[in-house]
Formats: structure tokens, sequence, C-alpha cells
């Protein structure tokens, strides 16, 4: 039998009926709109940061244990998403570039710094003339 994952919505719920508490007291305590509260409740709107920071606050609890409710939540729905399953199933793994893929591009930047290196030189040298650019 497949383990039932907690989410924000039923941990919510089991803590108004724990502490007696409805929605717009709930909405009122975390200083949240009521309908902000009855869309967490009905699973429409996640819990984001400041909200989990504000439940944590209230309840005695960490911000990250709401803010896991709600990824584990997410991990669980995109599971079950048969149109990402889709694309997933159409990423392959990237593979790592060997080590003389790696070499080649070094030696083409190796080899433009040498250029405006020597290029910097030669107008430093004694009798060189200044390069006067003009504007288009």
């Amino acid at each position: 039998m497949p383990k039932k994952i907690q989410t924000p919505v039923s941990a919510l719920i089991s803590l108004l009926d724990e502490y007696q508490l409805n929605p717009y007291s709930l909405a009122r305590m975390i200083r949240l709109s009521p309908s902000t509260v009855r869309q967490v409740l009905t699973g429409k709107s996640k819990i984001t940061v400041p909200t989990a920071l504000r439940l944590a606050k209230l309840f005695g609890q960490t911000a990250a244990y709401w803010l896991d409710l709600q990824r584990d939540t997410d991990l669980m729905e995109a599971g079950n998403d048969k149109e990402l399953l889709l694309i997933l199933g159409g990423i392959s793994k990237v593979k790592k570039p060997t080590a003389q893929a790696k070499a080649k591009p070094a030696a083409k930047s190796a080899k433009k710094n040498s250029l405006a290196g020597k290029r910097k030189q030669a107008a430093k040298a004694p009798g060189a003339r200044p390069v006067k650019r003009t504007s288009k």
C-alpha cells in the first residue's frame, strides 16, 4: 500500500481542528486575507515562503516543515502528470566532455590572448606611432 503523503492542506486543517480555529481567525492571526487562507485550505493556492514563515511562527514549527510539505505535494502531482512524464521520457542525460574536447577551446583563447599581448607590446615599443582611430 503506497505511503500517504501529508499535504499542507491536511496539516493545516488538522491544526485548525486541534487549536479550534476557523479560517477567518487564522487569517487575522497571521495577517493574511481570508481569501488567501481559504485558497490554501482548498488547495487552489500553494504555501509560499512568507505564508510558511507566518504559519511556523503561529504554530511553533519551522518554515521548512511547511515548505517541505508543499514540495512533496508538488512532486507527487508532477509524478502523476502524464504530459510531463512524456516530456521527461524524451530527455536523455547529458554527457561530460572528454579531456581532449576541453583542451581545444582553451587553446583558441590562449592564442587570442597571445595575439592581443603581442599587439600591446608592439604599441609600447620605442618609436611606435599611436594609431589614430576614426569614427564612422
